[in-house]
C-alpha cells in the first residue's frame, strides 16, 4: 500500500501559469501509483483560481476542501466552501465550475477524478474546447461538419 498525507504532500509551483491562476500542486495519483484515478492537491493562493470556469467531457471529478475557504462558481452561482466540504462535478456542462481563493490565506483542496485519454474540457466563457492529448484547444465557433472536406 502507498501512502501519502493531503495536508503534508510536497506541492510545486506550476511557472507557466498567468497572474490569476498561480497555484501549486502535487499529482499525488501518479505518487501512489494509481493508474484508474486522480488524485491532485492544490494550494491556492490569495486572488488566484485553479483554473478557468470549465466542465470535463467523459470524466468525474470530486473537490474536497482540505483548508481554507474557497468560492466555487457553478451554473447554479457562487458559493464560499469550507473545510471538509465535499463537491461532485457530473460529466458534462452541469459539472462546470471553477474554484477561487477571494480569502487573503492560502487554500487547500484535492481533487478526485477518473482519468483516461483523450480527455476533454469546455470553456464556456472564452467558447474553447481543449482535448488532451495532443494538449490543443480551439474555438467551438470553428467547429465543421462532420462530411466536411470527405466529400
Amino acid at each position: 500500500m502507498s501512502e501519502v498525507n493531503l495536508f503534508e504532500v510536497e506541492v510545486t509551483d506550476d511557472a507557466d501559469d498567468p497572474d490569476g491562476y498561480r497555484t501549486s500542486y502535487a499529482r499525488v495519483g501518479a505518487l501512489i501509483g494509481a493508474e484508474a484515478l486522480g488524485l491532485s492537491v492544490y494550494v491556492i493562493r490569495p486572488g488566484q483560481s485553479i483554473c478557468p470556469y470549465h466542465y470535463e467531457i467523459g470524466f468525474e471529478e470530486w473537490l474536497v476542501v482540505l483548508r481554507g475557504e474557497p468560492t466555487l462558481r457553478t451554473p447554479d452561482g457562487e458559493q464560499r466552501l469550507r473545510a471538509w466540504d465535499a463537491v461532485f462535478f457530473p460529466d458534462g456542462e452541469a459539472g462546470a465550475h471553477k474554484v477561487t481563493n477571494a480569502t487573503d490565506e492560502d487554500v487547500r483542496v484535492a481533487i478526485l477524478s477518473n482519468k483516461g485519454d483523450p480527455g476533454a474540457a469546455v470553456y464556456p466563457d472564452s467558447d474553447k474546447v481543449g482535448i488532451w492529448p495532443p494538449n490543443k484547444l480551439f474555438k467551438l465557433g470553428d467547429a465543421v461538419d462532420y462530411w466536411e472536406g470527405e466529400l
